[in-house]
């Protein structure tokens, strides 16, 4: 029996003898009897196995090591009075798959950098064992949310000739060992995509409603607690929607995850609040139960002016790129919650972005929420052919290579809207962890590849 499901249907069990599999958290004994921690993998929490000197082999199961594979026959036994609402009064232990002597999750408490050195045991853990189960249940809140509103999953690719965001930092795909690229296995200079969001948009043109969910890789050499070289990004697109439309959709979308997570991962959540981070459950229910304020990027720069002499950054001017701990000013001190910020200058800017009547800010929008600052970076997209070819001339991306790109101006084209939200940085802001490194399965950064 999973022990999940034991611990759903305990009650109408009491007395009956039932099969478990799974690994020993801790295994402490006494001369007459013992006590295992087994977790099998299905809910977070554990379940108590007694087991006592009766027992044939009571010696052997004394000296079982953490972490080894074990399967318990014995009788369910409800316990009211005890921690734990029910144990196993185990009839017979037997051993799987003994774990070697250094087996490096022992007692003592590791640090999360040394937890990095052993991606393959650290899932064992329990902040990594809470952390990559709510990886999965936020991956199931992101289809569920846009699979029940008609949105069709599209697979961009990986390896890609474009630049979306045009900032050149790129990881080359090659089996070369020079630059000749004409002469490589794609026959041009081929990259790890950076963004799915030009591959999709022409699904869009097609489907109407479509996202991308997928790997992106940037070969920016970052070492900061925010930035990693591979990430997950959702990344849809939407056509006949303007920037209000889009932002509506990221407001709902973010309310959806939130409590999606918060009833499918309760266990973990509780975790996360109790080691982690003790505000993160009352942090991320109230931006559930909020309205999103919009505010644009004029009057958010108006309001730093205001303060200025309290950031690290006191140099504020129109035509900055904020920096986290203004975004975190704005959400957290001016408008205390989550806060949609629109109307960029244009020369901070993606050249897809549409280009506002005062043809010096952008339809662009960041959705900025305490705790962490942005979250959500979005736009409604350049549809006019001639002002995109323009712009892409006035800040030098090169016209050719996205020559497809502008066609789908030319064939049927429409206002349409997209935005990206960044799955790890989603990760960081539920549960609280501050390292992006901590809630990847195996994260890839500047000099780290460990396998």
């Amino acid at each position: 029996m999973l022990v999940k499901k034991l611990k759903e249907t305990y009650e109408t069990l009491d007395g009956q003898v039932v099969s478990l599999q799974g690994w020993v958290r801790t295994n402490r004994n006494s001369k007459a009897v013992g006590f295992i921690a087994l977790n099998d993998g299905t809910c977070f929490s554990n379940i108590q196995v007694v087991y006592a000197e009766e027992l044939d082999n009571y010696q052997d199961i004394t000296k079982i090591t953490l972490g080894s594979a074990i399967d318990v026959e014995g009788k369910v036994v409800l316990t009211p009075e005890g921690q734990q609402p029910f144990e196993i009064q185990a009839t017979k232990v037997e051993v799987l798959g003994m774990s070697e002597h250094d087996y490096p999750l022992q007692k003592k408490r590791m640090s999360f950098e040394k937890m990095r050195e052993i991606p393959h045991v650290r899932p064992r853990a329990n902040t990594y064992y809470a952390m990559f189960r709510l990886r999965s249940v936020l991956s199931m809140a992101i289809h569920t949310f846009f699979q029940e509103r008609g949105f069709v999953y599209i697979h961009t690719p990986e390896i890609t000739g474009n630049d979306a965001e045009g900032a050149g930092e790129c990881f080359t795909v090659t089996t070369r060992k020079d630059d000749k690229y004409e002469k490589d296995f794609f026959g041009k200079h081929a990259q790890l995509t950076v963004s799915g969001q030009l591959h999709v948009e022409p699904f869009a043109l097609t489907y109407r409603n479509v996202y991308t969910f997928g790997p992106t890789f940037r070969a920016e050499n970052s070492n900061t607690t925010r930035h990693a070289s591979e990430f997950w990004m959702i990344e849809p697109e939407l056509a006949f929607a303007d920037l209000s439309d889009n932002m509506d959709c990221i407001e709902e979308m973010i309310k959806f995850c939130i409590n999606y997570c918060l009833e499918h991962a309760n266990e973990e959540m509780a975790f996360f609040e109790k080691m982690i981070d003790k505000d993160c459950i009352n942090r991320v229910k109230a931006v559930a139960a909020s309205n999103f304020k919009r505010m644009t990027y004029t009057e958010a720069i108006a309001e730093l002016e205001k303060a200025k002499g309290q950031f690290e950054n006191n140099e504020i001017f129109w035509g900055m790129d904020l920096q986290s701990e203004h975004e975190r000013y704005i959400c957290e001190k001016v408008v205390n919650g989550p806060v949609f910020l629109t109307d960029y200058p244009k020369d901070i800017k993606a050249f897809y972005m549409r280009i506002n009547d005062d043809n010096k800010t952008v339809a662009a929008c960041d959705l900025l929420v305490p705790y962490v600052g942005e979250l959500v970076g979005g736009s409604q997209r350049e549809e006019r052919y001639d002002v995109l070819v323009n712009h892409m001339k006035e800040i030098n991306v090169p016209q050719e290579p996205l020559q497809w790109y502008l066609d789908l101006r030319r064939f049927g084209g429409c206002k349409h809207s997209g935005f990206g939200l960044g799955f790890d940085r989603m990760l960081m802001y539920l549960s609280g962890v501050q390292n992006i490194r901590d809630v990847q399965p195996y994260p890839r950064t500047p000099r780290n590849l460990v396998f």
